[in-house]
Parts: C-alpha cells; sequence; structure tokens
C-alpha cells in the first residue's frame, strides 16, 4: 500500500503570517503626543519552570536497544483450508474452478512480522500473543543479526501475551520496571519494528492510565501518543530509566497507521502472566459470575448513588461466586477487595488479578445503603459459553460486537416474542453499524432462532469470517430484519 506524505504548516506559524501581512507598508500618521504613564509593576515568577527541556534518548537507546528483537512467524495452509473456501464459493466458481482451472490456486503461507523484547539471559523472549497465534515456525532476529528458531512456552489470549524460548546464552537483556509507578505525562520510548524496519525508535508521553478496550476486558491499558504501526507489536516500551514499563500492543486508527493513540500492556500484569506461562503455561484468573452495566446519571439517582459510579449487576451466574455470596440483579458494586469501583470495566481487571478460591471482601449499595459483603472467588472458565453468561463480568458478543444476557419471561411477554436474548451494551462493531441498540431483543441470527446465551454463542461460533447475515430485532414490541456484515 502506497504511503502519502502530508505536509502541515503549524498553526501558529500561519496566523503569525496572516497577521504580519496585515500591517501593509505605508506609513501611517505619528499619533499625537499623550502623558507617559508608569511603567507596569512585572509580576515576579513563583516558582522554577515546570518544564525545563526536551529529554536525550540516545544513551537509553544504546544501552537497551540491542535486547529488542524482531519476530518472523509462518503459518502453513493445508489442504483442508483450500477445500473449506473451494466451499464456500458459490456453484458457478466451484464448476470453473473444476472444469477450466484445475482447481483452486495453491495458496501461499502466511507469513507475518511484530517485534519482542528478551526478558532473562538464557533465552526467553515477550511478545504480544497475535504476532505468534497459530504459527508454525517462529524466529527472532537479534539486532546483531543472528537469527535464532523459537519455541512457544505459553500463550495468553485475554491478555494478548506470549513467552517465547530460543537456545542461546549471554543474550542482551532488558531492565523491567514498574507500571504501577508510571505518572500521566511522563517520557516514554519505543523500539521496534514496524512495517519491517527493524530498531525504529519513537517517543511520547503517557496520555492516560487504566484505559478499558471493548475487546480487552482484563487489561487496564497505558494510553500514550507514542507513534506506533504495524510490526511494533509486542514491542517494549521504556521509561526515562531505561526500564520496560510496558508491552506496546494496540492502536485505534481509521487508516490503519498512527493516529496519535497507541495502548500498551502494563508490565505488572504482563511479568505476572509471564511466571504463570512458565510455571503451568496457562494463566488463571479470578471469576466472580456477573454480568455488569455501566452507572449513568439518571440510574445514579435512581440507586441512591451521588454520582455515577460502581458496577451495577445485571444478572447474576447460577452457581456462581457471585450466587453463593449473595449478590443480586440491582446492586451496583463500589467497592471489591479494597478498589474503588469507578466504571463497569473496573471491575473485570480487579477481579481477574485475584487468585482463585481467595476470599475477598466488597460494598455494594443495595437498597439505597451500603452493604458490605464477603465472596470466594473462582477461577474463571476456559469454556467461552459460561464465561460470556457473566464470568467474564462482560458478556461479549464476540464478532458482533454485543454484550447480551438472557430475557426474563416479563420481557419477552412485553415485546411478544417467544426467546432470544437481551442486549445488554453494543460496542464497536457490526451491530453497531447496523443500528442495533441497548435494549433490544435478538430473536434470530442468520435465520437460526437464538433461545438463549448458549445458542447464540454456537451461532456465533459458525458464522462466516465475512459477508452478510441477517438478524431478527425486537424493539419496543415491533421487530424488523437488520444485516449484519462482518469482517469489516
Amino acid at each position: 500500500m502506497g504511503m502519502i506524505q502530508h505536509y502541515l504548516l503549524p498553526p501558529l506559524l500561519a496566523v503569525g503570517l496572516v497577521i504580519a501581512g496585515c500591517g501593509g507598508s505605508e506609513q501611517q500618521p505619528a499619533p499625537a503626543e499623550q502623558p507617559q504613564a508608569a511603567p507596569p509593576t512585572q509580576a515576579q515568577p513563583s516558582s522554577q519552570p515546570l518544564v525545563t527541556g526536551l529529554p536525550d534518548f540516545t544513551a537509553l537507546v544504546e544501552k537497551e536497544g540491542p535486547a529488542v528483537v524482531n519476530i518472523s512467524t509462518v503459518t502453513h495452509r493445508d489442504a483442508s483450508d483450500q477445500q473449506q473456501q473451494m466451499e464456500q464459493l458459490p456453484e458457478f466458481f466451484r464448476r470453473f474452478f473444476d472444469e477450466f482451472g484445475g482447481g483452486m490456486p495453491e495458496q501461499e503461507d502466511v507469513r507475518s512480522l511484530g517485534s519482542g523484547f528478551i526478558i532473562s539471559s538464557d533465552g526467553y523472549v515477550l511478545t504480544n500473543n497475535h504476532v505468534v497465534a497459530d504459527a508454525d515456525e517462529i524466529v527472532v532476529r537479534l539486532q546483531d543479526r543472528r537469527e535464532l528458531d523459537a519455541e512457544l512456552v505459553g500463550a495468553d489470549e485475554q491478555s494478548d501475551l506470549a513467552l517465547l524460548k530460543v537456545e542461546a546464552s549471554d543474550l542482551p537483556v532488558v531492565n523491567i520496571g514498574s507500571s504501577e509507578n508510571l505518572k500521566v505525562g511522563e517520557w516514554v520510548l519505543a523500539i521496534g519494528a514496524p512495517f519491517g524496519f527493524d530498531s525504529s525508535v519513537t517517543a511520547g508521553i503517557v496520555s492516560a492510565k487504566g484505559r478499558s478496550l471493548p475487546s480487552d476486558n482484563y487489561v487496564p491499558f497505558i494510553q500514550t501518543d507514542v507513534a506506533i504501526n504495524p510490526g511494533n507489536s509486542g514491542g517494549p516500551l521504556f521509561n526515562l530509566n531505561g526500564e520496560v514499563v510496558g508491552i506496546n500492543s494496540q492502536i485505534i486508527s481509521r487508516s490503519g497507521g498512527y493516529m496519535g493513540l497507541s495502548f500498551a500492556i502494563p508490565m505488572d500484569m504482563a511479568m505476572d502472566v509471564v511466571e504463570q506461562l512458565k510455571d503451568t503455561g496457562k494463566v488463571s484468573r479470578g471469576w466472580l459470575g456477573v454480568l455488569v452495566q455501566e452507572v449513568d446519571r439518571d440510574l445514579a439517582e435512581s440507586f441512591g448513588l451521588e454520582r455515577p459510579m460502581g458496577a451495577l449487576v445485571a444478572q447474576v451466574v447460577d452457581g456462581s461466586p457471585a450466587a453463593a455470596a449473595g449478590l443480586q440483579p440491582g446492586d451496583v458494586i463500589i467497592e471489591f477487595d479494597g478498589h474503588q469501583i469507578e466504571r463497569s470495566g473496573d471491575l473485570p481487571k480487579v477481579v481477574g488479578t485475584i487468585k482463585p478460591d481467595s476470599e475477598v471482601d466488597l460494598t455494594v449499595m443495595r437498597d439505597g445503603g451500603k452493604k458490605d459483603l464477603s465472596v470466594t472467588v473462582g477461577e474463571l472458565p476456559e469454556d467461552p459459553r459460561q464465561a460470556a453468561a457473566g464470568g467474564g463480568e462482560s458478556a461479549q458478543g464476540g464478532v458482533l460486537g454485543l454484550q447480551v444476557r438472557d430475557a426474563s419471561a416479563a420481557e419477552l411477554a412485553r415485546a411478544k416474542a417467544e426467546s432470544g436474548v437481551v442486549v445488554a451494551k453494543v460496542e464497536e462493531g457490526p451491530a453497531r453499524a447496523a443500528g442495533v441498540r441497548s435494549g433490544d431483543i435478538l430473536v434470530s441470527l442468520n435465520n437460526q432462532p437464538v433461545k438463549d446465551i448458549d445458542t447464540l454463542q454456537d451461532i456465533v461460533e459458525n458464522l462466516p469470517e465475512q459477508g452478510t447475515v441477517p438478524a431478527l430485532v425486537n424493539r419496543g414490541g415491533n421487530a424488523r430484519f437488520i444485516a449484519l456484515k462482518l469482517g469489516q
């Protein structure tokens, strides 16, 4: 894809030029003399400037750069993938390929590039899960141009982290820092391989901490304005002390390239994942078993809150730790294990970090007053259908961009529907683009009836990756079909 350079004149300079051109060149008559006023008293600065200069990153890059690596992967295409694509073609094209083309053209192996960094001298390398997912071959290339085959020790899809191992010794390693001490406004630096350009360095500041993204319930992302592009994924984010405080993971963009919004996984969370992957090859997370939604101004007033805060429980999963603790729909969780819950997205991050079987205290607003409860946290189920029913605190609709819950008998009666699930929240995705709203009842998807969350999950898992599928939505007792465009 071609790249277009945009040359922009700084706004202040442009204004300055316009102002400078307004005076003209004619000599103006001298104004009449006026009595001179006493010169105003200048206020003396009360303190030293808060910002004294820009940092010099050269020493940091020279010291830490050798431990940053390029990661290339190869995924082999097999005959079953080609046959599956053949079956999805219209009959006319299948007949054309069979009769005149000798079948579909053979597909080449899928290759991808990313970044990573060495965390131990005996060869452990940390990167993003999406860099190495489904790869058959993984090669780590060092700054000195050595190429080493890597083995996948373990990966965690929830946090988008993967741990690799290469057979080597005396490797350069990064200094691991703490993301907890990172402050908004602090300078940070990224090293990676955007578009395959090895050892590229970009810098910026921390824009925010604890950011929630629609596709990631368990990661409190560090938001920065560091230039991150495809190929930077998995690379380190350094502070000025030369310590890794984050792992560059995602960007938000309308063009596919950098637009000023970059997100990194906090290093404190990453190292906890690393230790679990080393020990067991998988990651265990705490599980509460509730479906929650955001509290807006009207809901806050109705629940007796001074302001919008907390996580409103919309559904409690049967047999879950939440059910055993006595949590009820309508409770507003405002504190969990000593952590204030300001937004609904804060809850899964806190619950996920707690070790299973740990007993913790929580505070809820119920019937206009505070109530203290105790819960024994469970382990997040590996079955996505059980987690989607509330185990992940935010029931994701996967590729649709929906959070749903089972509809009550009263809701179905009001909508005059026999079955369906209620849309609790609409996030970025095909459903939002098609106009689905919170409170809608999803009656059918791809011409298959949606009886409950389990059937919806089964239907979603069998949807095509690309194309348009019909959905029947009931809104206020009126049913209508909408078209969901997948893979866009």
